[in-house]
């Protein structure tokens, strides 16, 4: 059986013996005791105990300030406390500053018994519910723990498996090696300034990469073509977009997917209604699109290919303001030509003499 540890406070001597030799047959019940409110406290908090009997008269600290110190103690904030005195007339006192329970004097000693071991096993049942409440507060926190984790695990999976499937088609195209990671960051960065949340940003993010995967379905005599195209080849090169969103066509619970699979099929529209597929204008322009569509053609106009030189940061941004309001949106392409020197340091860092799986 658990030792129950308790505090008797009383200024008389006397007292304090009289309430040892009522629980002397009681065991598993340990006594400390003192006659002073100043010592108890000191006592209270060097060691701990499972319950206190306070004299509320005594000289210095009385019985009501003792229990208001140990009150403020958080590990005494629901142990029982019984008041002892002789003054029954103060009981709704004692019991309003927080005392347990009022016990007068003289002691009824089956009755100091009953109450004293009620409230001890109380206190005990009390502390072993908090034990076993903590006890599962860690076991929930470490399963939600484990939960995150996996769902970050899933999550980062699902953007390797979509940027190992734009990679896939990326090889089978000239573009330069750096383009995927440029475009996606600067689509990011964009979907930040415009106040997208961070939801939106990472999925911005992890989904742009898909923007050409349809390429995948282009014949290469076509694709690879380094000259311009012809009316026909023009119109079958634009199937890209159209095979693209068949790919990611699927099961929407995926956000990069589901997403990928609008900006695939909307990132060569434009706002005026010229672009393809489907000769959407600016209010059916999902706004993922309208961003990557900026960030894509940024990107192409300023880097090198086989069968081009890049084109200066001024010159493509005079090229990209000509399109506002007719390729481009024009409030998120200002945000863009506005905030250019972030978009540069992502240039620099993504540039296409930098080994991007070191």
């Amino acid at each position: 059986m658990r030792e129950h540890r308790i505090l008797v406070v009383d200024d008389e001597e006397i007292n304090i013996d009289i309430i040892r030799l009522i629980l002397q047959d009681e065991p598993n019940i340990k006594i400390d005791s003192s006659t002073s409110g100043f010592e108890a406290i000191q006592m209270a908090q060097k060691n701990h105990y499972d319950s206190f009997l306070l004299d509320l008269i005594m000289p210095g600290l009385n019985g009501i300030e003792v229990l208001k110190q140990l009150r403020s103690l958080e590990k005494y904030v629901t142990t029982p406390i019984l008041m002892v005195t002789s003054d029954v007339e103060r009981k709704n006192e004692v019991l309003q500053y927080g005392a347990t329970d009022f016990l007068p004097k003289p002691f009824d000693v089956k009755e100091l018994k009953i109450r004293l071991n009620n409230y001890l096993d109380y206190n005990r049942t009390m502390n072993l519910v908090k034990e076993n409440n903590l006890f599962l507060k860690d076991e929930i926190e470490q399963k939600i723990e484990e939960l995150e984790n996996a769902l970050q695990i899933a999550r980062e999976s699902q953007y390797e498996i979509a940027y190992r499937l734009a990679k896939a088609s990326e090889f089978r195209d000239i573009e330069t090696g750096m383009h995927l990671q440029r475009m996606s960051r600067y689509s990011e960065k964009l979907a930040e300034l415009l106040g997208f949340s961070k939801v939106e940003q990472d999925i911005i993010l992890r989904a742009s990469p898909l923007h050409d995967v349809g390429k995948i379905g282009i014949r290469d005599h076509i694709l690879l073509k380094p000259g311009r195209f012809t009316a026909e080849e023009f119109e079958n090169m634009k199937q890209h977009t159209i095979i693209g969103g068949n790919i990611l066509t699927g099961n929407d619970s995926f956000p990069i997917l589901k997403y990928g699979k609008i900006i695939a099929l909307e990132h060569h529209e434009k706002v005026d209604g010229s672009g393809y597929p489907f000769g959407k204008d600016g209010s059916e322009i999902h706004p993922y699109a309208k961003i990557v569509a900026i960030a894509d053609v940024f990107d192409a106009l300023t880097s090198a290919r086989v069968y081009k030189r890049a084109m200066s940061v001024e010159d493509a941004l005079e090229l990209m303001i000509n399109g506002s309001g007719k390729h481009f949106d024009e409030v998120f392409l200002k945000v863009f030509v506005d905030n250019i020197e972030k978009f540069l340091e992502i240039k620099e860092k993504y540039r296409d003499d930098f080994d991007e799986f070191n």
